[in-house]
């Protein structure tokens, strides 16, 4: 299909405008598409491509220090498991009622995570060049990163981390809502530059915006929104009940809107995919949300043929790097009003943004 024809297909679902003033393209995980994620490279990497806010999820090491990476568990991240030293630490956890054997950030002082190197994630897709060459960063470096990269660049870059397993830390003493709140206050860099902390649990968000209250403009809340069925892993551990599913209905919206400044679902819950993969019509998501000034910052778009909606393919090998049906059907999703977006290769975004 070509790319015009792509474009064509995509403009065919507008529906809703942006409640941003400004649209914003999120490095998810930096330019995780073309570096290993979670790293400084990763992270240089997006900022250089255009990305507006760079994504560090939040892990906690055994000392306390919150590092960047997508889990706790990190042997498909890191190269932990060919260090021998390391062997006895493998082990088997429950993560939010999951059952998870490997290596566990919090089981590594930061000294000794400091000794491992990041790895390609998803090595089916994507260029394993860069395995063994970077190390895990901390919240403290990745902020002195932005802010050095925010100088040369001559503007400013956003900052959304994640707090990751929020529920689970706190049980293991390791509670990191009040320990990132004090080290975005310690630089001067996130004292003004923009940040928005997300979480996919809802707890965390109401003690941080109870904590935060109105004096700290500059830092915003989302709230992340899983599968239709899946629950809220701090719902999950109080016996309650309460659906991602039900958070993403006007009523859901509404109680949202109470402590958080946006969501953050998978794009297929604004516009999902057809029974024959190619995409279908949006929800009323979009325009529910924003009718309770809510914004709308989905997850994720990549630049792979296998991530995207069918109609937007360019041929059939599903690890395809295909940057024409990425644009088309990120511009899908502008149509339908979202105000920021999670790419993995921020350049892509950008060009999808900037060339409508």
């Amino acid at each position: 299909m070509m790319a015009g024809a792509l474009v064509m297909t995509a403009n065919s679902q507008a529906n809703e405008a942006p409640l941003a003033k400004k649209v914003l393209v999120i490095g998810h995980r930096g330019a995780s598409a073309l570096r290993p994620e979670h790293t400084l490279a990763s992270y240089g990497k997006a900022i250089a491509d255009g990305a507006d806010f760079i994504e560090p999820d939040l892990v906690m090491t055994k000392d306390g220090v919150p590092v960047a990476r997508h889990e706790n568990e990190i042997s498909g991240t890191t190269d932990v498991a060919q260090h021998a030293e390391f062997a006895s630490r493998k082990t088997t956890k429950t993560i939010d009622g999951e059952k998870v054997t490997g290596w566990f950030t919090e089981d590594f002082t930061l000294t000794e995570l400091k000794t491992l190197r990041a790895r390609e994630r998803l090595p089916q897709f994507r260029s394993t060049a860069y395995d063994g060459e970077f190390q895990i960063p901390t919240l403290d470096e990745i902020i002195d990163f932005v802010a050095t990269e925010s100088a040369t660049q001559g503007r400013v870059i956003g900052i959304i981390p994640e707090i990751k397993h929020g529920t689970y830390f706190q049980k293991a003493s390791l509670p990191m809502e009040d320990r990132v709140l004090e080290i975005l206050a310690a630089h001067t860099y996130t004292r003004t530059a923009p940040v928005e902390i997300q979480s996919f649990e809802i707890a965390n968000l109401r003690y941080l915006r109870g904590k935060l209250g109105k004096d700290h403009p500059n830092i915003r809340l989302l709230q992340l929104l899983g599968d239709a069925k899946e629950e809220p892993y701090d719902v999950v551990a109080a016996g309650k009940k309460l659906s991602f599913a039900q958070m993403m209905t006007p009523a859901g919206l509404r109680d949202i809107a109470g402590y958080a400044d946006a969501i953050g679902p998978n794009i297929r819950s604004i516009i999902p995919l057809a029974a024959d993969g190619t995409l279908g019509k949006p929800t009323s998501l979009a325009h529910d949300a924003h009718a309770v000034k809510l914004e709308l910052h989905p997850y994720t778009f990549r630049p792979e043929n296998y991530f995207q909606a069918k109609n937007f393919w360019q041929g059939s090998d599903p690890k395809t790097f295909n940057e024409a049906g990425s644009i088309a059907e990120i511009r899908a999703y502008l149509d339908a009003g979202v105000d920021a977006f999670f790419t993995d290769d921020p350049a892509i975004g950008r060009k999808a943004l900037d060339g409508r």
